[in-house]
């Protein structure tokens, strides 16, 4: 009997990473291209089919063997229909790309949120395999979560269920790319500490690491955040120490009212600063959730990095075609 597998898109605002993944092998197999944010949605379609069809072919399997294509889209979406409400980060609004990619390929097109796919890769591969109702957070370019409810995704009723990042913390704060201002991820995601870093540096004159890449207009990203608070830097320090506090607050709010069994951290500040950043919000957590809510919940970090949401698309498969691979 032939292996069964699964292609899983990840459809990232500079890259598009796919794999082809099973529960007994695991990744077998990636490739990836960057992401043109000046193409249209038809074009995303075709990229994928691309590189859909150039995995297939390295890997030299059959039609047959490929269960499904999942894409994790950093939007809304409609699951059962295929339907992209919008993803602001691509550009695409009011399109069915499940719809459009079955034209083209001869497999069944499954999507999600990029996050929920995450949440569920965790559930079912991670660090939650054990775990019933967990919260898993991704902090990085913004903050996304997923809802896990006796086991199964919680999506809400539009859809749209997960979406901390947008929870209200301060209503004179920063505006959010959502267009509302003070929103958690406008606070304390790693685009929210790195604006507040550029700002201590050319307002406040402030000395920083950074300094060199800020007078640059270079890109800061985890790493280099990371590098910051090795060495010292008390700019840096201070901000990620703020932000940390901020999501530490928020997730007991969160945890007041859902009683999670498990929360998980993961994301590219996550992954870079976990050691340094996950006890500074853990100690600000427990300040603030009610101590019987708190009892028995784990908060921990995610360990699958970017893989999460490729492993979330054989939940997925299961979920929607009752196959497991």
């Amino acid at each position: 009997m032939e292996d069964k597998y699964i292609i899983s898109v990840d459809m990232g605002g500079t890259k598009m990473l796919a794999s082809v993944i099973n529960s007994q092998k695991g990744i077998i197999s990636r490739a990836k291209i960057s992401t043109d944010l000046d193409k249209t949605a038809n074009d995303y379609v075709k990229d994928i089919a691309s590189l859909v069809k150039t995995l297939v072919d390295d890997v030299g399997l059959s039609n047959s063997q490929i269960v499904s294509v999942c894409l994790g889209v950093p939007g809304s979406v409609n699951p059962f229909t295929g339907h992209i409400g919008i993803a602001p980060n691509l550009g695409i609004k009011n399109f069915n790309i499940k719809n459009q990619l079955e034209k083209i390929l001869p497999y069944k097109v499954l999507i999600e949120n990029d996050v929920n796919l995450g949440a569920l890769g965790i559930k079912h591969f991670g660090v939650g395999k054990n775990v019933k109702n967990l919260l898993a957070v991704f902090i990085g370019t913004g903050i996304g979560g997923g809802i896990i409810i006796n086991g199964k995704i919680y999506r809400g009723s539009n859809f749209v269920a997960g979406e901390i990042g947008h929870i209200p913390v301060d209503k004179n704060g920063p505006k959010c790319g959502c267009g509302r201002k003070g929103c958690f991820e406008a606070l304390a995601s790693r685009t929210a500490i790195v604006n507040n870093i550029i700002r201590d540096v050319k307002k406040e004159k402030k000395r920083s690491l950074l300094e060199k890449q800020i007078r640059a207009n270079e890109r800061i990203k985890s790493k280099a955040l990371l590098n910051a608070v090795q060495k010292g830097d008390k700019v840096v320090i201070n901000r990620m120490k703020e932000a940390a506090q901020i999501t530490g607050q928020v997730l007991s709010g969160i945890q007041n009212l859902m009683n999670f069994d498990m929360i998980v951290l993961g994301g590219g500040v996550i992954e870079a600063l976990g050691k340094f950043y996950l006890p500074l919000i853990k100690e600000e957590f427990y300040k603030h959730a009610l101590e019987d809510s708190a009892k028995n919940l784990k908060i921990v970090q995610s360990k699958l990095g970017d893989d999460a949401a490729i492993y979330g698309g054989i939940a997925l498969t299961k979920e929607f075609l009752g196959i497991e691979v």
